[in-house]
């Protein structure tokens, strides 16, 4: 897909598409084993009741803050593929603004370090980024559904169902006992990792039918 704009060729990248593409899957399954791991090597942890913060604090939290970066710029990937191809209307320019806002949520959960464990140095903002990233991760599936469909309705009936099972099942997490909220939150990292997934797949199915 290419034209001109001057004397410049603007046309879409596939190594591009294919390096970000492969590297959000990627980024999912880094922060999936460094998790894994952290919950072998931390002492005392217990993964069904003990949250990911919980493993992102501490000696060795420097394990689960690899994965979080990792899947930071893996939802930056998804950004930067979404504004690189771009499939729909307003609402997949929001899905292109709020994955990169997700992003840097993300980045920010594992750079500041303080996991609501009633850190009192500064202003404690992991509540408020918890909040902005339930709320994204809600609308952003949503709001990419139908540019999702020009490379196949599955996409977009996915996207729609990880939106609204993300949207009945956030809010239960803050409903729960602390002896498995951390086996629930594990859960709720699935289906934003699913998201990420289907949308890199997206791409990817796309390159290959060029």
């Amino acid at each position: 897909m290419e034209n001109e704009i001057g004397n410049a060729a603007v046309q879409e990248r596939p190594g591009l598409v294919r390096l970000l593409a492969w590297y959000a899957i990627f980024g999912c399954i880094l922060f999936s084993v460094m998790i894994l791991i952290a919950d072998f090597v931390v002492p005392g942890h217990d993964w069904i009741a003990d949250t990911i913060s919980d493993l992102g604090a501490g000696e060795y939290e420097y394990i689960v803050d690899i994965g979080i970066y990792a899947f930071s710029a893996s939802l930056i990937s998804v950004a930067l593929l979404a504004a690189h191809i771009h499939l729909g209307n307003w609402r997949w320019s929001v899905g292109i603004v709020g994955f990169t806002v997700l992003g840097l949520i993300v980045f920010l959960v594992g750079a500041r370090n303080e996991y609501g464990d009633n850190d009192s140095d500064g202003v404690v903002i992991h509540s408020y980024l918890v909040y902005a990233l339930g709320l994204l991760m809600a609308i952003l599936p949503w709001s990419m559904s139908d540019g999702a469909r020009c490379c196949g309705a599955i996409y977009g009936r996915l996207l729609v169902g990880l939106s609204a099972l993300w949207t009945v099942s956030a809010p239960v997490f803050f409903m729960l006992p602390t002896d498995v909220d951390g086996l629930y939150e594990r859960y709720l990292g699935v289906i934003a990792m699913a998201t990420v997934i289907t949308l890199a797949t997206l791409f990817l199915r796309r390159q290959g039918r060029e």
